[in-house]
């Protein structure tokens, strides 16, 4: 099978070795790469109950078969481990040259276990796989290590580093790679908990596809598809995901001062039309990425990555704060300590509340700025109140507060997007795999743009096929791996027929909606196996109690009994044995 180079690296850190391993085709038919075959590895090899940070747990690098081909947004990896935030299976997926340069030096996949006994950094090309001493590092931001290390290495490869945030464990500390993130769920942690403070790639192979003439016609299609959609052709390109901030705040989506309101008369101070007027410097794109949504952006008096969209809502509107250059600059902050830039905003938004109420003194006001960069060091170096906040908004508020100033779902902080005002987003935020994400079914595309078609946000009815299907397109698009923007403007039936193209095997788009189906439901299994249950599949109280909009509350029993009946699940959310046999999971 084309479009793989048919290795996988796997390093034992403790050991300081590595393997060689022949890439299974059995878990590439079933699950095709990134996350599928991520999630397969790690379902097969780690044992229950194991603690994220301990060596046991894996830590998994996957390519896809379209890495390295010139099909558009496919410059993408994902990581896949066992969140030390949320505690269930996490994969993250992330633009960068990492992947392309992974792939480049032979491997389709990285598998780490073990624990090395200093920091170190790993340096992997064709010729050789190096474990090199990084106490030099230690404490160097995620800029600064990537910098010392391409000096180092000389030749200019791609490398993932974690900040003083990963160091330290912050149980949802980032990983960069070339000014991209694998934000979500703790990623740079587990690196941390293993003295990897970061890994280097490089490599010149050539990648294989079985079929160049379909192949380039289904690009020229592809591409062609991405010029048509409004969102891929004019809005991200020009003012970036922040294009979002006016469209969502409008519609009552966007949640203020830790989700207590939906209204902010300066949101529009945070939009993507501010961020092109006051901070825009260049676009920035990943590999073969045609669309370009991200920024290189300036301040008065620094540089750097972003805001994106979630950026600028978590570290300015979440928090009351219209000051688009301090939220760049806290963003900055943020992407140097290697923090992810939502749970980091959404545990002070927490911490805001908390001290409203009286449980804590630290200084933290909603609409002030004051003492929020100083909490957010304290955070990445576990100092002060930093050291609590730093297990994540949902442990700092039951260990200090209620429980209820943490608004998450199985302890990963929600996005953007208000449930409230999206009851499709609701059901996708309760059902997601890794916690509350929206990524795993982006249903504010129907609910709120019309993609492909509008629907009633309000409505809880017939949300639970739709918000399966959108699960199962994302978990196939994720390994193929391609942006999940290209899903805007291109359907699964393009996705297979690029799989075909560049694999030579012929898969159907029922056969890809399959194996997203499949990797759905083994992610299910991983975190029933790891001790979650129905009981995890709910919302905060504050979003189902509280009605901001005067409109329909959401019914997230409703939803979720019609969800497990689309799904082939039992009435306790657990995948029914003719569900698994169809699947080829039993």
């Amino acid at each position: 099978m084309e479009g793989w180079m048919g290795k996988i690296l796997w390093v034992d850190l403790s050991k300081q070795s590595f393997q060689i391993k022949p890439l299974d085709k059995n878990i590439i038919r079933d699950f095709i790469g990134g996350r599928g075959s991520g999630v397969k590895i790690l379902y097969d090899h780690l044992k229950k109950g194991t603690d994220p940070f301990s060596e046991k747990n894996l830590l998994i690098f996957a390519t896809g078969p379209l890495t390295g081909t010139p099909v558009p947004m496919s410059g993408r990896f994902s990581a896949i481990t066992l969140s030390p935030l949320t505690k269930t299976i996490l994969d993250s997926n992330c633009g960068g040259n990492f992947g392309l340069q992974l792939k480049h030096a032979g491997f389709d996949m990285l598998v780490i276990e073990g624990k090395a006994k200093k920091i170190i950094y790993l340096a992997i090309t064709p010729d050789s796989i190096k474990f090199e001493n990084a106490e030099d590092l230690k404490g160097k931001t995620t800029i600064e290590t990537r910098n010392i290390i391409e000096k180092k290495e000389k030749k200019k490869g791609s490398v993932v580093t974690i900040g003083p945030a990963g160091e330290n464990k912050v149980r949802f500390a980032s990983a960069e790679n070339d000014g991209r993130f694998l934000g979500r769920g703790g990623i740079g942690a587990v690196m941390g908990s293993k003295n990897l403070k970061a890994i280097y790639a490089k490599g010149d192979k050539k990648i294989k596809v079985a079929d160049p003439k379909s192949l380039e016609f289904f690009i020229y299609e592809s591409r062609k598809w991405l010029k048509a959609n409004p969102i891929t052709s004019t809005g991200l390109p020009k003012f970036g995901t922040a294009v979002l901030m006016n469209i969502v705040h409008e519609a009552g989506i966007l949640p203020i001062n830790n989700f207590k309101s939906n209204q902010f008369a300066s949101a529009s101070d945070l939009s993507g039309e501010e961020v092109t007027e006051k901070l825009f410097i260049k676009k920035r794109a990943c590999y073969r990425c045609p669309v370009a949504c991200g920024r290189i952006t300036k301040t008065s008096s620094k540089q750097g990555e972003g805001p994106e969209f979630e950026t600028l809502w978590s570290l300015g509107a979440l928090l009351g704060i219209n000051d688009i250059s301090w939220v760049a600059e806290t963003g900055y902050l943020c992407n140097e300590l290697g923090l992810d830039t939502i749970s980091a905003g959404s545990t002070i938004a927490c911490a805001m509340e908390m001290e409203e109420k009286g449980f804590i003194s630290v200084g933290l006001k909603f609409g002030k700025k004051e003492n929020i960069h100083k909490v957010l060091k304290d955070i990445a170096f576990r100092e002060n109140i930093g050291n609590e906040m730093a297990e994540g908004s949902l442990l700092f508020s039951r260990k200090f507060g209620t429980g209820n100033e943490s608004i998450s779902v199985k302890g990963l902080e929600l996005p953007a997007y208000d449930p409230r005002s999206a009851h499709g987003m609701a059901l996708a935020y309760v059902t997601s795999n890794r916690g509350g994400c929206h990524l795993r079914a982006y249903m504010i595309a129907p609910e709120l743009l019309g993609i492909p078609k509008k629907i009633d946000r309000f409505s809880d009815n017939g949300k639970a096929g739709l918000v399966a299907v959108m699960q199962d397109s994302a978990a196939a698009s994720d390994s193929l791996i391609i942006c999940r923007f290209a899903s805007f403007a291109i359907s699964d039936e393009y996705f297979s027929r690029l799989l075909s193209a560049v694999t030579g095997e012929d898969i159907s788009t029922m056969n890809f909606r399959l194996i997203g189906e499949r990797i759905f439901n083994l992610e299910r299994l991983f975190n029933l196996r790891e001790g979650f249950s129905f009981k995890d599949d709910n919302l905060p109280s504050r979003l189902i109690l509280e009605n901001l909009n005067k409109k329909r509350k959401i019914n997230i029993d409703k939803m979720l009994n019609e969800y497990y009946r689309f799904r082939g699940w039992d009435d306790n959310g657990v995948p029914t044995s003719k569900k698994l046999e169809m699947l080829g999971l039993k």
